[in-house]
């Protein structure tokens, strides 16, 4: 058996009603930042109940509502200097994983010196060494897909560079996960960020750094997705539904905690870095069946264990999770996504990439089996419709 380790310094509050834990939490003295974006979060009374339950507990809050889907370099530093303006002594990321990758990144911005790219590996990040430990980081979810509130990682954008990062100073200290905050997201957003959810989960189970425990974590969270996903999209109101997609989003952040994301998420952040328009998730479904493909010979087993999960239980063979993936999209109302739906055209598929492997380049190496550029831009090629 391999040796691992396993690091989860995040208190994690699961539930309903799990928002007015903040009330009783131990946070330090003074003001929080609350980080979100839009006006979903206040209007549906999200930004308000978490301002309330904080203020039961002695704290007043400020508010940055001004984090875009893919969140952006000025964006972090935009907030991060109303952060230190406001002498704020901790952050809270109220959303998706826009706002809570934001509020990971400001938070080390608060307490250090520089730029947050001056810690992003790869592309034209500097790779310096974070000194200080962060301000403390309240995670409250709004969306299941990116796992972020159970992971040290943040995905920013500069320019065209779609780049994720972190490290132990960046896990939230404390995270709520109220699947109650869920239940007003439209189908086709649920649907991507499912999927997002499940990829986080199988690609940290075929990874090279894969253990025993983000393997369990990982076909639990494969196996809820499978049973629950599709009646989440169809019925946003469905409280046991919301809930496993919200309990398997979690259990995917502590996959990507564990083990780690693949090839997969490298290509699809190339894909959003150069259209800020497609959701993460659709990049992923488009891509997923090229990708998944190039598994057959390296981890055969492991597709078939991941097929089961789905749902396929009598899978056999490698090709049968290819049918559960599209079993699962035809029954999310995804299956119809078409790469040039966004504005992409096989003429930049080199760019892509190159892209993806000079940005996140690290998970190629997580891969089973080794992708050359041309298997990338076969992949690619292979998706595009």
């Amino acid at each position: 058996m391999d040796n691992f380790k396993f690091y989860m310094p995040t208190r994690i509050f699961f539930g309903p009603g799990s928002v007015k834990k903040l009330s009783r939490a131990k946070l330090p003295e003074g003001k929080g930042l609350i980080i979100t974006g839009g006006t979903s979060t206040t209007r549906l009374g999200y930004v308000g109940k978490v301002a309330e339950a904080l203020r039961e507990g002695g704290h007043d809050t400020l508010v940055y509502n001004k984090v875009q889907p893919n969140p952006t370099i000025e964006g972090v530093r935009e907030c991060a200097k109303l952060c230190r303006e406001e002498n704020c002594s901790f952050i809270v990321g109220l959303g998706g994983g826009s706002s809570i990758d934001t509020a990971k990144a400001v938070s080390i911005m608060a307490t250090n010196e520089g730029d947050w790219w001056d810690y992003i590996v790869g592309g034209t990040g500097k790779g310096q060494k974070i000194k200080n430990d962060g301000l403390p980081v309240i995670a409250v979810t709004t969306t299941a897909g990116t796992g972020t509130e159970a992971d040290p990682f943040t995905v920013i954008s500069n320019g065209e560079q779609k780049i994720g990062g972190g490290t132990d100073k960046t896990f939230p200290f404390l995270s709520i996960v109220d699947p109650d905050f869920m239940m007003t997201v439209p189908p086709h957003l649920t649907a991507y960020q499912g999927f997002d959810a499940l990829f986080h989960a199988c690609e940290g189970y075929i990874a090279t750094c894969a253990n025993p425990i983000s393997e369990m974590f990982s076909l639990r969270a494969v196996e809820l997705i499978g049973a629950s996903l599709p009646t989440a999209v169809h019925d946003g109101g469905d409280k046991p539904a919301r809930g496993n997609v919200a309990l398997a989003n979690t259990l995917a952040g502590f996959v990507e905690s564990l083990s780690s994301c693949t090839g997969e998420h490298a290509i699809e952040h190339a894909l959003s870095a150069f259209h800020p328009e497609l959701p993460h998730g659709a990049g992923l479904i488009v891509i997923s069946k090229a990708y998944w493909k190039h598994f057959f010979q390296s981890s055969g087993d492991k597709l078939v264990a991941l097929a089961r999960a789905l749902g396929k239980t009598d899978a056999s063979e490698p090709q049968h999770f290819i049918d559960a993936l599209g079993d699962l999209m035809k029954n999310c109302e995804v299956a119809h996504l078409r790469m040039s739906g966004y504005g992409i055209v096989p003429e930049d598929f080199g760019k892509i990439a190159d892209n993806a492997r000079d940005t996140m380049g690290g998970l190629f190496r997580l891969d089973p089996a080794p992708l050359s550029r041309e298997d990338i831009i076969d992949i690619l090629r292979e998706s595009y419709q």
